[in-house]
């Protein structure tokens, strides 16, 4: 039957009542000191009111007075036996509530106090809400190889070491899940400070928490990357050597076809293999997402060591973000009565000037002195030694050689005459040869020479260029 339909209509007005609280406490030290009792046989209701009793004078606890109408109804439902706030009102209260269950027991002559299975998990939950640490080792990396080797050591090959080693790598992967949260949140705390005590409180904060103190386990005693390798190892072996038992139950379940009995239990251990299969690869999928968690878990460690660093480097160089600092000395030295001697003496270790103005009294308004001074202009003055810049000096230099000019006039020599032809420019530095060429020609035009341009010519690189023809006469005699 499900649980949520056992669950009594006033169950939920523990949550409504003011001393919401209080009631969990109670709860949870009846349950803790009935799951340490030597006798199995339960707690009575004189030992649960004692217990409520040293819980209300251990914790101080100061009950909150209810609304009138609330306060009748329950005087009412107690039948003004106790008063509200009394051990035994409470304890009667929280069993009207279907929180706790008054059973008689006849052995003992007398009630005894139990809890029923939904209150359980309620209960549960409220201790480990007021714990402080919770260790939670059944959600660790140990535990889990501890149940695959269990279970590959197991004669009997039995499932349930399975489920829990399924359970156990869920939990972790929530776990995980959980500290990345909490880490996302202490960034958000740190971009919020402006100041190095506030960058160091949050630093501490984040050191000193409860998901910190998981994350060192998992990085010490039960470290991940020391597991790793067996868990994965551990897998493999339990598929193959359950691949093997299929198969040795199929060949069985060929030769027992005859025999009903023998079939169905070879039918019914070939399910139970299969299903063994099923949650060890389930178990692989969770440790899988574990791995990538636990990365990017330690990935995010070190980016917020990163950004606090910064953060303590930028308030260190910048100043603290809180607003000028001078202004606040100023409202000091005004409300203290010793200012004068401050300033005197501030003086003294600080030399301390007016400031440069561009703006004087003499500025715009009044008029300007004239001053007796005739104007001489200055002119150059000429070192001894100097030379001149000419205005060859700013011409750009070639970039080619004589010695390459004089290798690209022979390789497109017709005779004793230099042609350009539609092979002569290949690249753009033939075309910047074929320039310096023409100009050089040019420059040094003699009459044993004659340069000519005749036409254009479209080579097949796409380049546009003059035809060239510079030929030689031939000297005589």
């Amino acid at each position: 039957m499900i649980l949520n339909k056992r669950i009594p209509p006033d169950f939920y007005k523990l949550f409504h009542t003011k001393n919401r609280e209080a009631y969990m406490q109670f709860l949870a030290a009846i349950y803790e000191e009935n799951n340490e009792v030597y006798a199995s046989l339960g707690l009575t209701v004189e030992e649960c009111r004692a217990i409520i009793e040293n819980t209300l004078m251990k914790l101080n606890i100061v009950w909150e007075i209810e609304e009138a109408e609330e306060k009748a109804e329950e005087a009412e439902n107690d039948n003004l036996q106790f008063p509200v706030d009394s051990p035994s009102g409470i304890l009667n209260r929280l069993i009207r509530w279907g929180w706790l269950k008054s059973d008689y027991d006849e052995k003992l002559n007398t009630n005894i106090i139990s809890f029923p299975v939904y209150s359980q998990l309620y209960t549960e939950l409220f201790q480990k809400l007021y714990k402080e640490e919770d260790s939670r080792e059944r959600e660790s990396i140990l535990s889990i190889y501890s149940a695959l080797f269990t279970y590959a050591s197991d004669s009997e090959k039995n499932n349930d070491i399975l489920k829990s080693a399924l359970q156990t790598s869920r939990g972790l992967g929530q776990l995980l899940s959980n500290m990345q949260d909490g880490m996302r949140a202490y960034f958000d705390e740190l971009s919020g400070r402006k100041d190095f005590l506030g960058i160091q409180e949050v630093l501490v904060e984040e050191i000193n928490n409860s998901d910190s103190k998981k994350y060192a386990i998992l990085t010490t005693t039960d470290s991940f990357y020391r597991y790793k390798e067996a868990v994965k190892e551990l897998i493999a072996k339990i598929l193959n050597a359950n691949d093997r038992k299929k198969e040795e139950l199929l060949r069985e379940l060929e030769n027992c076809s005859e025999d009903a009995v023998a079939r169905r239990k070879n039918q019914y251990r070939l399910q139970y293999c299969e299903d063994a299969s099923r949650l060890v690869y389930q178990i692989e999928r969770e440790f899988d997402m574990i791995e990538r968690k636990y990365n990017k878990l330690i990935e995010q460690k070190t980016i917020f060591a990163k950004r606090a660093l910064a953060r303590i480097h930028y308030i260190l160089r910048e100043g603290q973000g809180d607003g000028d600092g001078m202004e606040k000395l100023v409202q000091l030295l005004n409300c203290s009565s010793k200012k004068d001697e401050i300033l005197e003496e501030l003086g003294g270790k600080i030399p301390m000037t007016a400031s440069f103005k561009n703006m004087t009294d003499d500025s715009f308004s009044g008029r300007k002195e004239r001053r007796n001074v005739e104007f001489i202009p200055m002119g150059t003055v000429e070192k001894e030694g100097e030379i001149p810049p000419e205005i060859t000096d700013f011409v750009p230099k070639p970039l080619y050689t004589k010695g390459q000019l004089q290798r690209f006039r022979e390789k497109n020599m017709e005779g004793n005459r230099f042609v350009a032809t539609e092979t002569t420019v290949q690249s753009v530095e033939d075309l910047e040869k074929l320039l310096f060429l023409w100009q050089e020609e040019t420059e040094n035009h003699t009459t044993e020479e004659t340069v000519s341009a005749d036409g254009e010519i479209w080579g097949k690189n796409g380049f546009t260029y003059s035809k060239l023809v510079i030929e030689e006469k031939a000297k005589e005699e």
